[in-house]
């Protein structure tokens, strides 16, 4: 066994014994741990509140070489989102954040442009400054980015169907505006391709730019946007998340826009 150490936010703990606990961990250096953390639940251990759920901590673990359990030695805090405690739709973000990295990554499979865009998103989320209405698209962002390192990259720029490039104009050639996103196309649909797929959602110019500027530019969260193009963001990544899991996240209830 050999000794790692790296930065991890804690996704996810569950009581493993009288003493002990198992932790998800996602770090930096190698993607997605789950270890055992021996006395993890006595009051006085050598991990203090370090496994508390979305702490960011400094660990040390030995990585076991058969399928078992890594074993966590060494945790101490590095962060804590106090806020997030004070603020419900903010809270409900972070744990949907936490869920989607527990269930949606394999073991072993470092991103670190992934965990930094999470301990970015959390950081915005634990803000005194970030203003409710910021919480939708800052999420948003987060899931853009998780879509693009786990290789789901919805498509914003061209039909996914037929290929043909989605203008500023946004017309078919039937002459019709409107535009729609569909899961199982995996991502935009011109007018004249829409009546082909059964499982579209009706996208407005401001949303479909809106995708656009969040899956491009880290700082589009920030922008104001009004509550129904908010809602049309969150119902169309709703639906491709759930899609693409094959299930629906249990979170997706508590999300507001």
């Amino acid at each position: 066994m050999s000794a790692e150490k790296a930065q991890a936010l804690v996704l996810r703990t569950t009581d493993w014994s009288e003493t002990s606990r198992i932790a998800t961990l996602w770090t930096r250096e190698f993607g997605k741990v789950r270890v055992l953390a021996k006395g993890g639940r006595r009051l006085k251990s050598n991990f203090e509140n370090a496994l508390d759920l979305l702490t960011l901590c400094r660990i040390v673990f030995l990585r076991k070489s058969s399928s078992s359990l890594d074993l966590l030695t060494e945790a101490q805090v590095v962060e804590r989102f106090p806020r997030l405690r004070t603020d419900l739709p903010a809270l409900y973000a972070a744990y949907y954040i936490a869920e989607l990295l527990s269930d949606w990554t394999e073991d072993y499979d470092p991103h670190p442009l992934l965990f930094d865009e999470a301990l970015a998103a959390l950081r915005a989320l634990g803000q005194a400054d970030t203003i409710a209405q910021c919480t939708g698209p800052r999420l948003a962002r987060f899931e853009l980015v998780l879509l693009r390192e786990l290789g789901y990259t919805p498509t914003l720029t061209s039909c996914a169907v037929c290929g043909r490039e989605i203008g500023a104009t946004l017309a078919g050639a039937s002459g019709s505006t409107t535009l729609a996103f569909s899961s199982a196309a995996g991502g935009m649909v011109c007018s004249d391709c829409r009546p082909t797929r059964r499982d579209t959602m009706a996208l407005s110019p401001e949303a479909w730019q809106a995708l656009r500027d969040l899956s491009e530019n880290e700082e589009a969260w920030r922008q104001s946007l009004n509550p129904d193009v908010r809602a049309e963001l969150r119902r169309v990544l709703n639906d491709y998340v759930t899609y693409l899991l094959g299930r629906r996240p249990r979170l997706l209830p508590y999300l507001g826009s």
